[in-house]
């Protein structure tokens, strides 16, 4: 069995650069497609009713995933309020994997977006982040190598951990 690999994308616009930019993660530390793709911005108001049986059924299946790429742009310095509905939903243990926090922006000023901001909320959810959050150019979210940095230091500890994973013992990422 493989590791179980989710996305979750916080962009308000459904089918966004922020959600290819974190399919390409998924695919580059996995070698698949993750196998669930959450974009926030297709469920609309379900984000904001607590009682949402989707929404909650979502949260579950995030936090059970092995691998989740937690993706956004950069709203004043920071993820957007769309992705904080989603994340308020999980109690601090309800995220059992590894976390990875990738955010887009337009300029470097806010390159730390992704550890100041988005990293403890991943951490105090229960999610394990072994590697510096990722923070990427908007304008180069199609450029590969705008990611072979961050991959070449990250996929090290992100493998070894996906690989000691019961199921996943002597398995190939």
């Amino acid at each position: 069995m493989t590791a179980r690999v989710a996305v979750v994308v916080g962009n308000p616009k459904p089918r966004s650069r922020t959600l290819e930019a974190a399919l390409h993660v998924a695919r580059e530390l996995t070698g698949s497609e993750p196998d669930l793709v959450v974009d926030l911005a297709t469920l609309g108001a379900a984000v904001l009713d607590w009682s949402d049986p989707t929404v909650a059924g979502l949260v579950e299946e995030v936090g059970a995933a092995d691998l989740v790429v937690f993706a956004c742009p950069t709203y004043k310095a920071t993820y957007t309020g769309l992705l904080k509905l989603f994340l308020d939903r999980f109690a601090t243990d309800g995220l059992t994997g590894i976390a990875v926090p990738l955010m887009l922006g337009a300029g470097a000023g806010h390159a730390l977006g992704p550890e100041l901001t988005l990293r403890p909320v991943l951490t105090e959810i229960g999610g394990t982040v072994p590697a510096k959050g990722l923070y990427v150019l908007d304008t180069a979210y199609d450029d590969p190598s705008a990611y072979t940095h961050w991959l070449d230091l990250a996929r090290p500890p992100i493998t070894a951990i996906l690989d000691s994973l019961p199921s996943r013992a002597g398995a190939t990422a």
